[in-house]
């Protein structure tokens, strides 16, 4: 990850972009390239989401070429092609929050092709209502760099996560859950054991709720049946995760609270790299806490937590 020279990246035209599921992250997708000046057509089975995306400037198309985005709810991701018209050479990539079972059956039906996806910023709103062009900005976007992908086509998927203001995280599918198991999903299941039992301790518990309860239950808002699809889409990491918290409620509170306090506080200092257009070099950067802001020629520029190796 040494630094070396910059170099232009080659002027290519950028292709155009299908956006299938236009609720939150679709919607928001579709309408931040857009705004970005890429070419999007999208589709969705539900007319009032198409009406709201074809307000903000996306064409409504069941043809699709260049890179195909899947945004559909994880139950519907191996049927949400059916009906659409998908150039053979076109690129596919979903938004999906597990990333192992829709690589079993995505992967093997586009090989190469296929890029896994997940855009760690959507909220506990759902539906084209949510829409915000803005969702992406700052957040992470984790990118599945398999063995069988074909890396122009990751690098075409990258640029639209850079695109929209996201950073690219590149990792593994099985990296991906193992990882979101700990930050995401079992957070879910946390947020829900702990709104209920508050709800067990009574009505003044929940009238006197501020806050940190308010922060703690935040996400179990989101719709059940896609909670329930992710955790269950990734239960053996999660099931794993969730026991190291029940192992840590075990340990001795103050012990507890400083080392959770030392984890919240930890340094946020970063420091530029250059990482060569290699699979392994990528993933080093991934599995080393840092991300992708910039593609260049043959390499792209990003950054490592400071301290890193």
């Amino acid at each position: 990850m040494a630094d070396v020279p910059a170099f232009p990246v080659p002027t290519m035209p950028a292709p155009p972009v299908g956006v299938v599921g236009l609720g939150q992250l679709g919607g928001s997708l579709a309408a931040a390239l857009v705004a970005a000046g890429r070419e999007v057509g999208g589709w969705d089975v539900d007319p009032a989401a198409r009406e709201a995306a074809a307000a903000r400037g996306v064409r409504i198309t069941q043809e699709f070429t260049g890179v195909v985005v899947l945004a559909v709810p994880l139950p519907a991701m191996t049927t949400a092609l059916e009906g659409l018209a998908i150039d053979p050479a076109a690129t596919v990539t979903d938004l999906g929050s597990v990333k192992v079972p829709v690589l079993e059956t995505l992967g093997a039906a586009f090989g190469g092709r296929f890029v896994g996806g997940h855009p760690m910023c959507g909220t506990e709103r759902s539906g084209h209502a949510a829409t915000d062009p803005a969702l992406f900005a700052g957040a992470r976007w984790a990118l599945c760099l398999e063995p069988g992908t074909e890396l122009p086509r990751w690098l075409r998927v990258a640029e639209i996560a850079l695109a929209v203001g996201a950073e690219v995280v590149p990792v593994t599918a099985a990296e991906h859950d193992d990882a979101v198991a700990a930050i995401s999903h079992v957070p879910h299941l946390l947020a829900a054991a702990l709104a209920a039992a508050a709800a067990d301790a009574g009505p003044l518990a929940l009238a006197l709720a501020a806050g940190s309860f308010r922060d703690g239950t935040r996400v179990i808002g989101s719709d059940p049946a896609f909670v329930t699809a992710m955790v269950e889409g990734n239960a053996a990491p999660t099931a794993a995760a969730l026991a190291r918290v029940r192992a840590e409620l075990d340990r001795p509170w103050p012990e507890l609270v400083a080392t959770g306090n030392a984890v919240a506080r930890r340094a946020a200092d970063r420091r530029t790299v250059r990482v060569p257009l290699e699979r392994a070099a990528l993933l080093a950067l991934g599995r080393a806490g840092g991300a992708v802001h910039r593609r260049l020629a043959a390499f792209v520029e990003g950054w490592l937590p400071d301290g890193s190796a």
